[in-house]
């Protein structure tokens, strides 16, 4: 890969990267369009990280199957499949980690304290190899994607971040391979989510500004639905990830995690003024 990676370089070739676990989905393919717009060439890579799953559980209930995957990506224009095995991205007696202080701490963080870092690790491991000039991070990940932007900045890596808006299935539920997990009646349950991000919107729309009356607003059509247990909801801004209490004249991310039986769920919006909104159509994110 490496050797593909500075021969397109060589040649003044452009590559945009998608980074996944595997299991792909349209959320994956979406991205991999957009680096199919931007870039001379694709590379999308399958990974299943151990150091950043929430839980060892997390972990083995990954789905494996390259074969599907790569039959997935070949028609729509990915050029390379990079797919190594752990002991190759992480070989004996490794032990040099990359991580963001203070943003990875909060949210996601709160509940794997380690996720982060193992994500970064990995992430500066794939772009180290592959070189890119573009990677394409999905918003759904809200989090991952504004510390990738920071780790970016912070380490002055030749690439830049393009965040994807997230992908929602015909029910409204954002495509994720943990949905696969869920039974029919756990899927039903977990539509609360979106419809409590839709309620947010709405009120963001209304004029509502004060995040309590948000938040509050969210907990209570959550609270409806026996089968979720939340386990964060939060209001931020953008880039650092503060929790906000007045959102005039801000960007904000509405983000929660939320156990749907025994699965976890992710999903999150954006309220944007719209004086705020990126003229260039890309996400204010990170």
């Amino acid at each position: 890969m490496q050797m593909v990676s500075e021969k397109i370089c060589s040649e003044g070739g452009s590559i945009g990267f998608v980074h996944c676990m595997g299991a792909i989905h349209e959320g994956h393919l979406t991205r991999v369009r957009e680096a199919r717009r931007m870039a001379d060439t694709v590379v999308v890579s399958i990974f299943a990280n151990p150091r950043q799953s929430i839980s060892g559980e997390e972990f083995e209930n990954c789905p494996r199957d390259l074969a599907r995957d790569a039959d997935q990506l070949t028609p729509i224009g990915v050029d390379y499949v990079f797919a190594p095995s752990v002991e190759e991205i992480y070989p004996p007696g490794f032990s040099s980690y990359v991580g963001v202080e203070g943003v990875s701490e909060r949210l996601e963080g709160l509940t794997a304290p380690d996720h982060f870092r193992g994500s970064m690790t990995s992430l500066t491991i794939f772009l180290n190899i592959i070189k890119p000039k573009f990677v394409f991070l999905g918003q759904l990940d809200a989090q991952q994607t504004v510390i990738a932007k920071r780790m970016v900045r912070d380490l002055h890596l030749p690439v830049e971040v393009v965040v994807v808006p997230i992908v929602r299935e015909a029910d409204g539920l954002p495509c994720s391979s943990r949905n696969a997990r869920l039974s029919a009646e756990e899927r039903r349950a977990a539509l609360v989510l979106s419809r409590s991000l839709r309620l947010a919107e709405e009120s963001f729309h209304d004029g509502e500004r004060h995040t309590s009356k948000i938040l509050r607003l969210m907990r209570r059509e959550i609270d409806h639905e026996p089968l979720v247990r939340l386990d964060y909801l939060a209001i931020t801004d953008t880039e650092r990830l503060e929790a906000l209490d007045d959102i005039t004249e801000r960007c904000a991310l509405v983000s929660l995690a939320a156990y749907v039986g025994p699965v976890r769920l992710i999903d999150n919006v954006l309220l944007n003024d719209q004086k705020y909104k990126s003229r260039t159509g890309r996400l204010r994110l990170g």
